[in-house]
């Protein structure tokens, strides 16, 4: 007897089971379909996010921060800490519990709310049903009053570096290293690889970054952007733009990577070599032939601003539809659906989707950059404030950075705050919490903000947008 849902959601990564748990909340009669298993054969629950992406790089990210702290930074606290060495294998399984901790967590969040976890492969067939297949090639039909397509992302290979997970490997494999290599390559200079490269450079690689553009982070705000590049060569990265990978070759365990850069053909000889050029959807089986849903030639899935699919009654949300590739955005975009489907007029604001890098400093940014307004002919007033200048910086010992907040002239409305330095996630997130109700530089400025904290950096910089700044000089106004 064919099994009859009232939502079906294909894919259990943050877009999807998000949607399932509050589509269930709202008294619909929920599945969720997810094919990925763990290494013991159970249901992987969480998709790239937390199994091999946001999560288990953040674990690693703190690790190799702590040991970095206590071989580099403890000195100057009056702490002394000799012989200082690091268990990688020890760090590994420590993110490896993490992963199963929260996994398990919702499989037991699906328990708790009554969503039905159906292990397989789903594919949307006509007609809103959906064939699930299971690990032991078994088929069964499932009915859907309304489908959420939510399979996910998977990483870009390019043919110049195929990955074979040992020698190259892609952003999942990184994560896996059992030692710390001597020299690593990272192509690419994005989110993904900076923070991997972080990782390991902190455990003493000698980490080199080839990045195919000429222009450094050119989704940040420039100013954030050349504060970032300056900061990481000090680091010791080493981050080569406008290097463009031509081919690679295995041999002996290691890699020889050839590229093209301004001073021609190069090559380099690397222990270790991540490919981190961006990611890509997993829609493939994912539609039949006969669903009516439309894709672009690169794999997405056509939806409109309320992620609904050309056909009536299938959404699709996360990384295989438009827009930036965020475990955030897909949550919300899959709360937004399941209360569409309920019948709600649930809508997302697009414009204020915050973006993180958490390398150290933090980068952090939501709204627009100085470039994309001043792009767009509206005339602005801008503040930043370092945290050089902050006390709670200071006895942290982490004044690296600063904060931008960019408001209208006209108006004073803020159209952007962009961080970089300690906490900025934390910090974007006040920012993005004021424009969402239309706050002005003036707004924040005249809030109190307690003392000493991170956050007065952002209400001095709101402050100085008018020349209102206490703690640093004053810029005249032109």
């Amino acid at each position: 007897m064919t099994q009859k849902f009232d939502v079906v959601v294909i894919g259990a990564g943050p877009g999807g089971y998000v949607a399932a748990i509050k589509a269930a909340q709202l008294g619909l009669k929920t599945a969720c379909i997810e094919k990925y298993q763990d290494k013991e054969g159970k249901a992987a629950l969480g998709g790239t996010c937390l199994n091999v992406g946001c999560i288990p790089s953040k674990a690693l990210l703190d690790s190799s921060w702590k040991y970095h702290e206590a071989h580099e930074g403890f000195a100057i606290h009056g702490i002394e800490a000799k012989s200082v060495t690091i268990d990688v294998p020890a760090m590994i399984g420590r993110k490896a519990n993490i992963v199963k901790n929260l996994t398990g967590g919702v499989a037991t969040l699906f328990k708790a709310n009554g969503v039905t976890l159906l292990e397989g492969h789903g594919k949307l067939l006509a007609n809103k049903q959906v064939e699930v297949t299971g690990s032991d090639g078994k088929t069964q039909i499932v009915e859907a009053g309304s489908v959420i397509l939510a399979s996910g992302s998977k990483p870009i290979d390019i043919p110049p570096a195929p990955v074979d997970q040992d020698v190259i490997v892609d952003s999942t494999g990184a994560l896996e290293f059992q030692s710390v290599p001597k020299k690593l390559g990272v192509i690419g200079a994005g989110v993904i690889g900076l923070e991997l490269g972080s990782v390991w450079a902190r455990l003493g690689a000698e980490v080199t970054v080839l990045e195919a553009l000429d222009k450094f982070l050119p989704a940040a705000d420039e100013q954030i952007a050349k504060e970032a590049l300056k900061t990481f060569t000090k680091q010791g990265l080493k981050i080569r733009l406008g290097a463009r990978v031509t081919g690679s070759e295995v041999k002996k365990k290691q890699v020889t990577v050839n590229f093209t850069d301004a001073e021609g053909e190069q090559k380099i000889v690397f222990d270790k070599l991540i490919v981190a050029v961006g990611r890509r959807p997993v829609t493939t089986d994912l539609l039949a032939a006969d669903s009516g849903v439309d894709m672009d030639e690169r794999g997405f899935i056509f939806v409109d601003d309320q992620c609904a699919t050309s056909v009536p009654g299938v959404y699709a949300i996360g990384d295989v539809v438009r827009g930036a590739m965020l475990a955030h955005k897909a949550s919300e975009e899959g709360i937004m659906v399941a209360e569409r489907i309920a019948g709600h007029k649930a809508q997302m604001n697009y414009d204020l989707i915050p973006s993180v890098i958490y390398t150290h400093p933090e980068i952090a940014w939501v709204g627009k950059t100085e470039q994309q307004l001043k792009t767009e002919g509206v005339a602005v007033n801008v503040g930043t404030f370092p945290f050089a200048a902050s006390g709670r910086a200071m006895a942290a010992n982490d004044t690296g950075g600063m904060v931008k907040v960019i408001a209208d002239a006209a108006t004073d409305r803020v159209l952007g705050v962009h961080v970089i330095g300690p906490s900025a996630a934390e910090l974007v997130q006040q920012g993005a919490i004021g424009m969402e109700f239309g706050t002005s530089a003036e707004d924040l400025g005249m809030m109190v903000f307690s003392h000493p904290t991170l956050s007065e950096a952002l209400h001095e910089a709101a402050l100085a947008v008018n020349g209102h700044a206490i703690h640093i000089a004053n810029r005249k106004k032109r």
